[in-house]
């Protein structure tokens, strides 16, 4: 077996864990029980456009939601077009290029997202009750570690 360059850590003991989470996440069809909470009755992609607007600290081109959401921008534009047709987005000048537009969410289109992440945030947080501030904080660091460092060297293996 390959060297991990982490003795310390047993990764093949880790690894049915990661697995068993991707597992309840997928059945548990947290994505679509949220929605169901929330009252909300879009498709998941639109769903995760408004969110990636939600969670974005400004308006954002169509080229950043679809890297964001790391799909091709034709995919965005489409789910852009249904979102505006429902009120829920608007398309507006770009300061900085007054040729190019940006997609801001409207009061509609922010409510939405805020409704599914209170939602989701409520089940994570129930998750964590018992746990101590000190281990949430060390959670949040070490995942937000682990998911940069894979992205990052999975991106390598693409380039």
């Amino acid at each position: 077996m390959e060297d991990t360059g982490a003795p310390e850590l047993d990764l093949m003991a880790v690894l049915p864990r990661l697995t068993q989470l991707g597992t309840v996440l997928n059945r548990s069809r947290l994505v679509e029980r949220a929605m169901e909470r929330a009252e909300i009755t879009l498709d998941r992609p639109a769903m995760t456009v408004l969110v990636t607007l939600h969670t974005a600290d400004r308006p954002l081109r169509v080229g950043e939601i679809a890297e964001r959401m790391k799909v091709v921008g034709p995919h965005v534009t489409r789910h852009l077009n249904g979102l505006e047709r429902q009120g829920l987005v608007v398309r507006v000048a770009d300061p900085d290029d007054q040729r190019a537009r940006l997609i801001e969410l409207t009061p509609e289109g922010k409510a939405i997202p805020d409704r599914y992440l209170r939602t989701i945030l409520g089940w994570f947080g129930d998750a964590m009750t018992d746990w101590s501030a000190e281990d949430r904080k060390t959670f949040g660091s070490l995942l937000d570690r682990f998911v940069d460092d894979l992205t990052s060297r999975l991106a390598d293996l693409d380039d």
